[in-house]
C-alpha cells in the first residue's frame, strides 16, 4: 500500500508543476515562502516581551543571541490547511528550495507544524520528471550548518541595521538606513563618483586620415611623428590633466596642438604615402560559461535592459514551471546529461563543424561554490524557445539562457587580427598611421551567442572590420585627413551589471543577494539612475561618509568580504555560528560598544553636511526636504541658499553649475517676455530636474496643464534671452518632410540628449550640432549613416516603398550574403533567387517569415515535450 505524501513548496506555480509528476497518494501545498521571521514594528512584538530592552531588536543578545519569530498573520490560513492534510497523510516532504534560504524555510515550518509523522527533505534543482522523481525516492536529512548559517545572516542583518539606523536618523534624517552589504555597495559607488569629481580633463589633438589604393578605402590614425609617439588619453594624469612624466628608460610622448595637427592636415594631403608594415595574427576565442545567478544579471542587464530584481523575478517564474535549472547558484557545472543534450542540439542546427572536439566541462574559481549545484540552463529537453509557449520578456530571457548553454559546447571562433602601418613623407617629418581590422574566419559559437548583443548575425558583422589586400611597400593615395580634438573622460559610472561584477570581485554579498542590494539602494534613495547608470546622491554621499568616519569596518571592502567567508564556514561547520555573533556585537570592540560611544562624538549638524575641496565658501546640506547649498560671495558676504536640483549629481557640482543656480535664485520669476501666440509670459525657474521654461503663470486649476520644457545642456541660462526662450519652447519642432515618406522629421532633447526623429527612427544629434538649428539636409545625412558600428553592408538593389509604411525595401550584401531589408527587418535572401528578379511580393513575404520565426509561437504546453527542429536560415545583414 502507498503511503500518503504531503509536499510542501514555497510557491503555488512551483506546486502545479511538481504535481504533474508525481502519483495521486501526494498532495502539494505552497507555503508562500517564510512563514515566520523577526517582527518588523513594535506593534508585532508579543505584549510580553515589550518591556524588554531587546524587544526592538527582535534578538536577545544577552540570552545567546536567541530571535523572536513572529508568524506573520496573513500565513494562518496557510498553515490552517497545512496542519489539516498533515492529518491525512502519513509522510511530510519538505521540498522548498536547496539553498540556504530554502533550508531555512523548511526549518522554520518543522519549528511551527511539529510534525508527528515521518519528515523528509526533498531537493531538487530542476522541475523535470526525472529530477522530481529522483527527489521523491531519494530524500535527505534537514542541514542544520546551512540552517545555522542562514540564521546568522539574518541577526547579523538585523544588528547592524537596526543598530546604526537609528542613529542615521537621529544624526541626519528619519528614515534613513545602514545595512550590512548594501552601505558597502554604496560605498563604491561614492568613491567611483569622489574619483570623478577629482579628475581634471586633459586636452589634446590627432590626426585621422582616409586612405585608399586604387578605390578600396580605409581609415587610419596617426600615432608617431618621425620617432616620437603621440600622447593619447592614457599619457595624462586623471589629477592634474598634465602628460604623465615617463622614466629615462622610456620616451616622453609629444603632446600635439592644434596649430602642429592643423598644419600637418594640409600637408597630409600633398604626401607620399605607402605601406611599410602588414600584421597579421590568428586568434581564437572560448565561449563564455553557462550562467550563474551574478553572471545572468549582469547579461540580462546588457542584453536586455532588465534590472538584477525584474532577471530574478522573471527566472523564479521559468524555474518553477520547470523550464530552468534552479536561478540561485554559484556554481558553472554542466551535468553530464546537460552537456550530452547541448551537444546533440549542436549538431542538428547547426551541423559537426560547429560542434567542440570534446565535451567542454566548467569548474568555478569563486570560494564557496558548490559543483554539486549546477549552472543556470534550460530543462534537459531543451525545448527550443519558439516552441516554448513563452512570450515577452519570459521569452528573452530563456533565449539568451538557452543560447548561453548550447555556446558552450560550440566550437571555438577563428578571427583573423589585421595591423596595418603606413607612412607620410611631408617636407618636415615622416608621420606614421595605424591601421587595424579584424576578419572572422570561422564564426564558431558567436554564430549562436554573442555577450552584450541578442542579434549573433548583426553582431558579426558589425565585429568584422574589413581592410583592403595590402602589402609592404605600396602606394598609398590620401583621401582626406582631418585635425581632431579629443578629451580625456573620467571613470565611467556602474551599471547594474558593473556594480554587481564589483561586488562578486570582492567577495561582498552572495547570488541570492545581489538583486536585493541593487534595488534597496535604489529604493532607499542614495542612487538614481541616469540612463544605465547607477549615480549615488547627496542622501547617499552623507550616509556613507558618517560610515566611512565613524564606523569604517562596516563599510571595508575585506572586512564584509570576511564576514562572508565565516558565514560560509559557519555552513560548512568550520566556525561556530554564536561566537561568533558574540565577538562582532558584544566583543571588546563589538558593534554596541561603537555606536554607544559614536553617538556621543557624532554633531547632527556636520553628518548633515558636505564639503568639497574644488568648491570654496560653498556647503551642502541634506535635510528634510532634500538636499540644498549655502553660498557666501567672497567679495560681497552675501548668503545665497537654495535647493540642488535631484537629477544634478555630486560630480556635476562645480563653479559654473553653482553659479548658475545662484543666478537663478536671484532671477526669481522674473518673466522673459511674452509668447507673441498665446500672450501668456514666459518664465525661467529652476526645479527638482535643472532649469526650464514654463509658459504662463500656475493657474488654480491643478488639471489644468502648462508647457514646460527642459534647458537643453550646453546652453548657458544666463543668455536665455525672449527670442531664445521663444525657439526652445518650439521643441519637439518641425525639422522638415521626409522626401520618400512625405513623414514628419522632428528635432527634440530627451533623456540622452538631442535628436532628430522619423517614424520612431531616433538619431542622436552630434557634439557640433544644434537641436535649435538642425535643418533637413542635416537630419537626412543622419538618418543615411548606419546604425552601430555596422559598415559593411551596402545596397544592390532598392525593391522599392513599403506599401504600408511607405519606407524603403531594399536588397543589401553584407559579409555573409545578400539580404532583404525594411527598417530593423532583415531577411536572407535565398540562393536561388536572383537579385534582379525579387518582386516586392516576394520580398514582403520573406520579411514576413523572418519576423514570425523571432516571435514565440503560441502554442500548448504540450509541446514544450517535442523535439527541437532545425530553426530557418537567420538573416545575414
Amino acid at each position: 500500500m502507498k503511503e500518503n505524501a504531503l509536499i510542501i513548496v514555497e510557491s503555488p506555480t512551483k506546486a502545479k508543476t511538481i504535481k504533474k509528476f508525481l502519483g495521486k497518494n501526494c498532495t502539494v501545498l505552497a507555503c508562500n515562502g517564510h512563514i515566520r521571521d523577526l517582527p518588523d514594528r513594535a506593534s508585532e512584538i508579543p505584549e510580553k516581551f515589550k518591556k524588554e530592552k531587546w524587544a526592538r531588536l527582535g534578538i536577545n543578545v544577552q540570552d545567546d543571541f536567541k530571535p523572536l519569530y513572529i508568524i506573520n498573520s496573513k500565513k494562518n490560513k496557510t498553515l490552517n490547511e497545512i496542519k489539516q492534510a498533515m492529518k491525512d497523510a502519513d509522510v511530510l516532504y519538505l521540498a522548498t528550495d536547496e539553498d540556504r534560504e530554502g533550508e531555512s524555510i523548511s526549518w522554520h515550518l518543522l519549528e511551527v507544524l511539529k510534525p508527528k509523522i515521518p519528515t523528509k527533505r526533498m531537493v531538487f534543482h530542476e522541475i523535470t520528471s526525472k529530477a522530481i522523481q529522483d527527489a521523491f525516492t531519494h530524500p535527505r536529512e534537514l542541514d542544520e550548518k546551512l540552517v545555522r548559517a542562514q540564521e546568522t545572516r539574518r541577526i547579523l542583518d538585523r544588528l547592524v541595521g537596526y543598530t546604526v539606523s537609528p542613529l542615521l536618523w537621529k544624526k541626519i534624517a528619519f528614515g534613513l538606513s545602514a545595512g550590512r552589504v548594501q552601505s558597502v555597495a554604496l560605498k563604491a559607488l561614492v568613491d567611483l563618483e569622489q574619483e570623478r569629481m577629482k579628475f581634471v580633463s586633459a586636452k589634446y589633438w590627432g590626426l585621422s586620415a582616409e586612405l585608399a589604393k586604387k578605390n578600396d578605402g580605409f581609415d587610419a590614425k596617426l600615432t608617431h611623428i618621425d620617432e616620437n609617439r603621440i600622447a593619447i588619453g592614457k599619457d595624462f594624469d586623471e589629477k592634474t590633466g598634465k602628460l604623465i612624466q615617463k622614466d629615462s628608460k622610456e620616451k616622453q610622448p609629444i603632446l600635439l596642438d592644434e596649430k602642429t595637427a592643423k598644419r600637418f592636415e594640409k600637408e597630409l594631403l600633398k604626401a607620399n604615402w605607402k605601406v611599410t608594415k602588414v600584421e597579421e595574427k590568428p586568434v581564437s576565442r572560448k565561449p563564455a560559461p553557462p550562467f550563474i545567478t551574478s553572471t545572468l544579471q549582469q547579461e540580462s542587464n546588457r542584453k536586455l535592459g532588465l534590472s538584477a530584481r525584474e532577471t530574478m523575478r522573471i527566472a523564479q517564474t521559468l524555474y518553477e514551471r520547470g523550464f530552468i535549472t534552479y536561478m540561485r547558484t554559484d556554481s558553472v557545472n554542466l551535468s553530464d546529461s546537460a552537456i550530452e543534450s547541448s551537444r546533440r542540439l549542436v549538431k542538428k542546427l547547426y551541423g559537426d563543424e560547429y560542434l567542440s572536439e570534446a565535451p567542454r566541462k566548467y569548474t568555478s574559481k569563486a570560494k564557496g561554490a558548490q559543483e554539486a549545484h549546477e549552472a543556470i540552463r534550460p530543462s534537459l529537453d531543451f525545448t527550443p524557445p519558439q516552441n516554448m509557449g513563452l512570450k515577452g520578456k519570459e521569452y528573452s530571457l530563456y533565449e539568451m539562457i538557452w543560447m548561453r548553454t548550447i555556446s558552450t559546447q560550440m566550437a571555438d571562433s577563428k578571427q583573423l587580427q589585421v595591423s596595418i602601418t603606413s607612412e607620410a613623407k611631408t617636407e618636415k617629418a615622416v608621420a606614421r598611421f595605424q591601421s587595424s581590422g579584424m576578419k572572422i574566419l570561422f564564426p564558431g559559437f558567436l554564430r549562436a551567442y554573442v555577450e552584450g548583443t541578442d542579434d549573433p548575425d548583426t553582431a558579426l558583422m558589425e565585429r568584422e572590420r574589413f581592410l583592403p589586400d595590402l602589402k609592404e611597400g605600396d602606394a598609398l593615395n590620401c583621401k582626406k585627413a582631418e585635425a581632431t580634438e579629443h578629451e580625456t573622460k573620467p571613470p565611467n559610472r556602474f551599471s547594474e551589471a558593473a556594480l554587481i561584477q564589483f561586488l562578486e570581485k570582492e567577495g561582498i554579498g552572495r547570488p541570492s543577494t545581489y538583486a536585493t542590494i541593487v534595488s534597496t539602494i535604489l529604493d532607499r534613495g542614495y542612487v538614481v539612475k541616469q540612463g544605465n547608470a547607477l549615480v549615488p546622491t547627496f542622501t547617499g554621499f552623507v550616509v556613507t561618509e558618517l560610515l566611512r568616519k565613524h564606523f569604517p569596518d562596516l563599510v571595508d571592502y575585506q572586512f564584509t568580504s570576511l564576514m562572508e567567508n565565516n558565514l560560509d564556514s559557519i555552513a560548512t561547520g568550520e566556525i561556530a555560528y554564536l561566537p561568533y555573533l558574540k565577538e562582532f556585537y558584544l566583543g571588546k570592540n563589538g558593534l554596541e560598544e561603537k555606536v554607544a560611544k559614536e553617538d556621543k562624538n557624532i554633531v547632527p549638524e556636520e553628518a548633515r553636511s558636505l564639503k568639497f575641496n574644488h568648491l570654496k565658501n560653498l556647503d551642502v546640506f541634506v535635510g528634510k526636504y532634500g538636499p540644498y547649498f549655502e553660498y557666501v560671495d567672497p567679495e560681497t558676504k552675501e548668503k545665497v541658499k537654495a535647493s540642488l536640483p535631484e537629477s544634478m549629481a555630486p560630480s556635476d557640482l562645480n563653479t559654473d553649475s553653482i553659479k548658475d543656480l545662484i543666478t537663478q535664485v536671484k532671477k526669481g520669476a522674473e518673466s522673459l517676455g511674452t509668447d507673441p501666440e498665446t500672450k501668456l509670459p514666459i518664465f525661467l525657474k529652476t526645479g527638482s530636474y535643472g532649469p526650464y521654461l514654463q509658459l504662463g503663470e500656475v493657474p488654480d486649476d491643478p488639471k489644468q496643464k502648462l508647457k514646460r520644457v527642459s534647458i537643453p545642456k550646453g546652453i548657458d541660462i544666463n543668455s536665455i534671452d525672449q527670442a531664445l526662450a521663444l525657439k526652445i519652447l518650439e521643441l519637439p519642432r518641425l525639422v522638415g518632410h521626409h522626401p520618400q515618406t512625405g513623414k514628419e522629421i522632428r528635432a527634440s532633447v530627451g533623456r540622452f540628449g538631442p535628436y532628430v526623429v522619423h517614424e520612431k527612427d531616433f538619431r542622436s544629434l552630434k557634439k557640433e550640432d544644434n537641436v535649435l538649428t538642425v535643418d533637413l539636409e542635416r537630419a537626412m545625412e543622419l538618418f543615411s549613416q548606419p546604425k552601430g558600428r555596422g559598415r559593411g553592408s551596402k545596397v544592390v538593389r532598392a525593391i522599392g516603398e513599403h506599401p504600408e509604411t511607405k519606407s524603403p525595401v531594399d536588397i543589401l550584401e553584407g559579409p555573409y550574403g545578400l539580404y532583404i531589408k525594411h527598417g530593423k527587418s532583415n531577411a536572407t535572401l535565398p540562393k536561388d533567387k536572383k537579385v534582379e528578379e525579387v518582386t516586392m511580393q516576394e520580398a514582403l513575404a520573406l520579411l514576413a517569415e523572418r519576423e514570425a520565426s523571432k516571435k514565440p509561437a503560441k502554442k500548448k504546453a504540450s509541446t514544450a515535450k517535442k523535439k527541437a527542429t532545425k530553426p530557418k536560415a537567420k538573416a545575414k545583414s
